[in-house]
C-alpha cells in the first residue's frame, strides 16, 4: 500500500524545491533557474521571480548573465512560453521539451492544424522548410517575431507549388493581414526552438528579438540522446512539484496526457507511488526530502506565472473559492507567499517614478508580516525602475 503524504510535506517540499524556503546567495543565481526554469512572461515576470529566490539580486546581474556572460539563455520552452534557464542546461530545456512524434508537436502548438490541412503539408514538413531558411535570415541579425516570420514566409512562397503557394500567401483567419503561411512560421518557430536553432536575444524596448543559438553563445548547444534529455526534464519537473501525475506533467509541458509516454516510461523504475490527492508519483530518491522538508519563515511577493504557482494542483496551496483571482486569463496578478502559504495576491501600479502595490489578502494581514512585505515592495519597486513606493492594503 503506498505510503500516505500530508498537504503540509507536500507544500514545504515544493516550497525548499523551488528555493523559497531561504533565499540562496548572491552569487547563486543560476542555481535558482536550474531546476524547471524560470517563465518570462508577462515581460519582467523572470526578474521578480529570481528576486524571490536570490539575495539582494539587481537587474544588472540578470542582464550580465544573460547578455555578456551568456550564463543564462532565454528561448520557447514548456507550453510554448518564454523561460530563462541555465545555458549549461540547454539540452534538457529545448530536446527534452520537444515533442518526439508529428501528433505530439501540433498538440504542443494547437492552432497550426487547419491551415497545415488547407495546405496540404504536415507540420514535419513545414518546420523542415523554416530550418532550411532561418540561417539565411537570420545570420549576423537580431530580428523580432513578424520581422521574422514574414522574411521566412517570403522564402519559403518562393519553393512551394503554385496552388500551395496561392494558399501560403493568402491571408488567414489569425491576426488581419497576415497571411497562412507567416502564421505557420510563427508556429513553427517554436519548435525550432526546441531544436536548438533559435533562441532570444535581450529585449529592446517592447520586441524580444530572435537569433540564431550558435551564433548568440559562440557554439552550438550540446546535441545529446533525446531520451536522456526527456528523462531528465520529468526528473527536475517531480522534483519542483511531485508528487504528481502524468496529466499534470503533461500540462506542464504543454502536450496531452495521452502523448507523456516518451517521458514518463524512461523513468517509471525510478518513481514511487504516494498517496496524495489519489495516487501520485515521486522521485524515490526524494521520498526522505518529502517528508522532512522544514517549512519557510518570512514572505515573498511572487510574480505572475512564478514557477511555483504553475503547479496544475492549484487547491494545494489556493483555496478553489480564490483561484479565479489568482490565475486569471488576462492581466494576473502577483501572489503573496507568507510563511509557507499562498496568502493573497498583489498588483503594481507605475506613475512617473512612484510605484504603488496593492496587496489584498485572503484574510487579516498579521502584524508581523507588514513590516516584512513593506520591505518587500521596496525591493520590487527597485527592480521596477521606480524612486519610491506606496504599499495598500485590502482584504477579500
Amino acid at each position: 500500500m503506498a505510503d500516505k503524504v500530508s498537504k503540509g510535506d507536500v507544500i514545504a517540499f515544493r516550497l525548499n524545491a523551488h528555493h523559497l524556503t531561504a533565499r540562496l546567495g548572491e552569487n547563486e543565481l543560476i542555481d535558482a533557474a536550474h531546476r524547471c526554469g524560470i517563465q518570462n512572461s508577462p515581460p519582467g515576470s523572470a526578474l521578480l521571480a529570481l528576486h524571490a529566490r536570490v539575495k539582494n539580486l539587481t537587474q544588472e546581474q540578470v542582464e550580465e548573465a544573460v547578455a555578456e556572460e551568456k550564463s543564462l539563455l532565454q528561448t520557447w520552452c514548456m507550453r510554448g512560453s518564454p523561460f530563462y534557464f541555465p545555458a549549461a542546461d540547454a539540452p534538457v530545456f529545448t530536446t527534452g521539451v520537444l515533442p518526439p512524434t508529428e501528433e505530439a508537436m501540433r498538440h504542443f502548438i494547437p492552432g497550426v492544424e487547419p491551415t497545415l490541412d488547407k495546405l496540404g503539408m504536415s507540420l514535419t514538413e513545414a518546420i523542415e522548410l523554416c530550418g532550411d531558411e532561418v540561417d539565411a535570415v537570420l545570420s549576423g541579425r537580431q530580428l523580432a517575431i513578424n520581422e521574422l516570420g514574414a522574411e521566412l514566409a517570403e522564402r519559403i512562397a518562393r519553393r512551394l507549388p503554385k496552388k500551395q503557394r496561392e494558399i501560403w500567401e493568402a491571408e488567414g483567419p489569425y491576426a488581419p493581414g497576415q497571411p497562412h503561411g507567416e502564421a505557420v512560421v510563427h508556429f513553427g518557430i517554436r519548435i525550432l526552438t526546441l531544436q536548438r536553432v533559435v533562441c532570444f536575444a535581450p529585449r529592446t524596448g517592447n520586441k524580444a528579438p530572435f537569433v540564431l543559438v550558435d551564433e548568440w553563445l559562440g557554439h552550438p548547444i550540446p546535441d545529446i540522446d533525446p531520451e536522456a534529455a526527456r528523462a531528465e526534464l520529468l526528473r527536475r519537473y517531480l522534483r519542483c512539484y511531485g508528487p504528481s501525475t502524468r496529466g499534470e506533467f503533461a500540462a506542464w509541458v504543454g502536450i496531452k496526457a495521452g502523448d507523456t509516454d516518451p517521458w514518463w516510461s524512461l523513468v517509471e523504475d525510478e518513481l514511487t507511488q504516494v498517496e496524495f490527492r489519489g495516487k501520485s508519483w515521486i522521485v524515490t530518491e526524494d521520498l526522505d526530502a518529502l517528508q522532512s522538508a522544514p517549512m519557510p519563515k518570512g514572505v515573498r511577493l511572487l510574480p505572475p506565472r512564478d514557477p511555483y504557482t504553475q503547479m496544475r494542483d492549484r487547491e494545494t496551496i489556493v483555496d478553489k473559492k480564490y483561484h479565479r483571482e489568482v490565475w486569471k486569463t488576462l492581466g494576473e496578478p502577483g501572489t503573496v507567499l507568507a510563511n509557507g502559504k499562498i496568502t493573497g495576491i498583489w498588483r503594481p501600479r507605475k506613475s512617473g517614478r512612484k510605484l504603488t502595490i496593492t496587496i489584498k489578502t485572503f484574510g487579516p494581514v498579521p502584524a508581523q508580516d507588514k513590516k516584512p512585505l513593506q520591505d518587500e515592495a521596496e525591493q520590487v519597486a527597485s527592480l521596477r525602475g521606480a524612486s519610491s513606493v506606496d504599499v495598500e492594503f485590502d482584504t477579500y
